[in-house]
């Protein structure tokens, strides 16, 4: 494979940008167009959610520094919108009728925030939670809020529910399912998160549907459950999960797969000859769990945006890493590694659950599918050693063992 004389990847944020920067620091003297959305340079979305709505910090983690990519000739035209892929041409035209040729192509899309279909859904002052801008809004108007209703009991949901306490909001979480983070850790688990958040005076609303928003031209004053209870608020966060940005890849005539991500192989390749698929919206075959993996999380970005740097260069490469993402929440952290089946998989607990000290395995055929330590940090190498390495462990080994034998 030759080394292509220009890449153009669509798509600004953390996959997008760290591919653009390693290609450089690999030495790749080519032109690289980095076409984004956003006005601003680009940056990381966990403290989003955290640091920046908490109010500790005014900026988010920056991809890069102010300047690098004038710096590294790394053309970044921000604001821009790509409208259409023509691969038979090998050309994207973007929203101002800008025509950008390739020869090679790396789609890093994203995602953006689902919306609900409900009578309501379209009020004024809805707040959805994904952007810089979204979270210095969202955190202005939880400084000021009396009544705050968070629709979605993720992990956008509960770390903006965190967010809203600090700031002295009345908290309500509503969601159909039964307690939060159900389908990611199981109940036993998401009954950690439940108490600790009932703790801090969030008023859980779970099990139950949401009928609409109630409002008006002057915007939305509060939330209709199918119960017919109604929650008045002054801020309302819808945050029922996000959808890959897929539809430019499908209109240019790409795979897509089953979960909703755009078909790529193991390294990240498309159905499309050079057409690479990063971040929230790859869907690629994983080689260790044997299927096609779609990650949203932090983590997956940065990691598929450093490897497909190589890919393009010419490796033939497979992208290996499993899943890794942390939350904040009170006085509780979190790093969970892997990818459970918390329907299937076993249990193991070591540790207290009670005082959220612990670790939880999933265990599934002698093997760690996953792995989370609540408020421990001793044992993170250990942990992904387990996760990663295939070592079959028994439950009692899991509880008792040093955890670095193990591994």
């Amino acid at each position: 494979m030759s080394e292509p004389r220009k890449i153009v990847i669509v798509g600004a944020g953390l996959a997008g940008a760290t591919a653009a920067g390693t290609l450089r620091e690999r030495g790749y003297a080519g032109e690289i167009l980095l076409l984004g959305t956003d006005t601003h340079r680009p940056y990381e979305l966990p403290a989003l959610s955290k640091g920046l709505l908490l109010g500790n910090t005014d900026e988010p983690d920056w991809v890069h520094d102010a300047g690098f990519y004038e710096e590294k000739d790394i053309a970044h035209k921000s604001g821009a919108t790509a409208t259409r892929i023509e691969l038979g041409a090998r050309l994207v035209v973007d929203d101002a009728g800008g025509e950008h040729g390739f020869d090679r192509l790396v789609l890093a899309t994203g995602s953006r925030p689902r919306s609900l279909p409900v009578p309501g859904g379209d009020l004024p002052g809805l707040r959805t939670l994904r952007t810089l801008d979204d979270a210095l809004a969202l955190r202005s108007a939880f400084k000021d809020a009396e009544r705050v209703v968070i629709v979605g009991a993720g992990w956008i949901g509960t770390e903006a529910a965190a967010a809203a306490r600090e700031h002295g909001a009345e908290v309500t979480v509503v969601d159909q399912v039964g307690s939060p983070l159900l389908a990611v850790l199981g109940e036993q688990i998401s009954g950690v998160f439940k108490a600790l958040h009932a703790e801090h005076g969030v008023h859980w609303r779970l099990g139950e549907g949401l009928a609409g928003f109630t409002g008006g031209p002057d915007g939305v004053t509060g939330v209709r459950l199918k119960s017919g209870d109604e929650l008045p608020a002054d801020v309302v966060l819808v945050a029922v999960g996000a959808a890959p940005q897929v539809d430019l890849a499908h209109a240019a005539g790409l795979e897509l797969s089953d979960n909703g991500g755009v078909c790529a192989d193991a390294g990240l390749r498309t159905t499309a000859p050079d057409v690479y698929a990063i971040g929230d919206i790859a869907a690629h075959f994983h080689p260790r769990y044997g299927k096609r993996v779609r990650v949203e999380h932090w983590a997956n970005a940065k990691w598929q945006g450093e490897h497909v740097a190589g890919n393009l260069l010419g490796e033939n490469e497979p992208y290996r890493k499993s899943p890794y993402f942390f939350s904040d929440q009170y006085d509780l952290g979190c790093e969970y590694r892997g990818l459970a089946d918390p329907g299937s998989d076993e249990l193991v607990v070591r540790g207290d659950l009670a005082a959220r000290d612990f670790t939880a395995f999933w265990l599934r055929d002698g093997q760690v599918a996953a792995a989370m330590n609540v408020n421990q940090w001793d044992d993170g190498d250990a942990l992904k050693a387990l996760v990663d390495g295939g070592v079959t462990v028994t439950a009692d080994q899991l509880r008792t063992a040093d955890l670095q034998t193990l591994a």
